[in-house]
């Protein structure tokens, strides 16, 4: 049953079974402990499957960085095999791994090669309309985004590797930490990420570069990254705070901006212009709260009109719902652990056609923590 079936019912639901996502313990009981919805729907809720997927070979799967889903609602997942114990690397998966909504294998392939610079750090990975898949990464001298074919054959690539001169530069990135391209335009958005605070846009043909924007639709600058500047008033810091974390771009033309320096989401029009913005968890304080980086990735429910945006909450390990025209707060789910509906450390996440989620989680320390979850989207009956 699709987000639309859902709505009708005026109904929260509530997940059940011995696998079923809890809220946290500080989740709000209903919508309107956070706010005054605007509108009375049923808020989706979900079930872990904690089958998914089946990985081949006896394969192992280093820090998972990033999942994306393809136009036959296919699941994408970018890991990092060098983040594997010496003891492990013999088992490695490769570093792209393709499977079936059921979460059966189809195709794993990349890592270096001529012809190309990979990035030493796999971040992030989107399958655009057209069905090309975008990789980059977060390594020091990541300075580049790829652009493959599904089979794996290199297309483009934007940027040289160690080559970035700063948030100025219009040729190369720093460590892009996440790209979305917007089918109306097609235009590719990068949310440059980790070395620049900026999101950035190219031409998703050609690679040419089109505009950028900081925080707020500031200038982008330069300097040394400050997490204290997340809470520097009420309004937040001026600029995005490193990492400025994932991108995504709504079928009504905004521009949904993960600054998990910043504790926060903002939204742009598709020019970069500020339109307003929420706050993810800044109660969050090292070391009491993880590292104290919060809005890790963004995703939209999959009705017609993306009635609801998921943000994942790094630090306080957690999923939050919340009402896409009125940035309310709805419901949240997880928390930290490594039962299934847990989470290590949350990082990227994306929604199928079905309205299902895929949360990846990097936890270096928590063998059990590297992995992909789904989160099947419960029927209203």
């Amino acid at each position: 049953m699709d987000i639309r079936s859902l709505v009708k019912t005026g109904a929260v639901l509530l997940s059940v079974g011995v696998f079923s996502v809890s809220c946290g313990s500080d989740a709000p009981e209903s919508a309107a402990e956070t706010a005054e919805p605007s509108t009375t729907f049923s808020v989706p809720t979900f079930q872990v499957d904690p089958t998914w997927p089946t990985i081949p070979n006896n394969w192992q799967l280093g820090q998972v960085a990033s999942v994306a889903v393809d136009g036959e609602d296919h699941v994408w997942v970018l890991q990092r095999p060098r983040t594997l114990n010496p003891e492990e690397q013999e088992r490695a998966a490769p570093p792209v791994l393709e499977f079936d909504q059921a979460g059966n294998f189809v195709q794993g392939w990349g890592g270096p090669s001529e012809g190309y610079e990979w990035p030493s750090s796999e971040h992030g990975v989107h399958l655009d309309p057209m069905g090309y898949v975008w990789i980059g990464g977060n390594g020091e001298t990541d300075n580049q985004i790829l652009k493959f074919t599904k089979a794996g054959e290199f297309v483009m690539q934007i940027g040289q590797a160690g080559q970035s001169q700063g948030n100025s530069d219009t040729e190369n990135l720093n460590r892009p930490a996440d790209a979305f391209v917007h089918a109306d335009t097609n235009e590719l958005f990068v949310a440059d990420g980790y070395g620049n605070r900026r999101i950035i846009v190219f031409d998703a043909d050609t690679g040419s570069f089109k505009r950028m924007w900081g925080a707020f639709g500031n200038v982008p600058t330069d300097g040394e990254p400050d997490p204290a500047m997340a809470d520097a008033d009420e309004k937040g810091a001026p600029q995005f705070v490193q990492p400025v974390h994932a991108a995504r771009v709504s079928r009504d033309g905004f521009v949904y901006v993960s600054d998990r320096g910043g504790k926060r989401v903002q939204v742009f029009t598709l020019d970069g212009t500020y339109v307003e913005q929420v706050f993810i968890g800044r109660e969050c304080v090292a070391p009491e709260c993880g590292n104290g980086t919060t809005a890790a990735s963004t995703a939209f429910s999959t009705d017609p009109e993306q009635l609801f945006l998921y943000v994942g909450n790094r630090s306080q390990a957690r999923v939050m719902v919340f009402d896409r025209e009125t940035l309310e707060l709805l419901d949240t789910f997880g928390q930290w652990g490594s039962a299934p509906g847990e989470f290590g450390t949350l990082h990227h996440m994306a929604a199928d056609s079905m309205g299902n989620l895929y949360v990846t989680e990097v936890a270096p320390l928590a063998p059990e923590n590297r992995r992909v979850q789904k989160f099947t989207l419960l029927d209203a009956n």
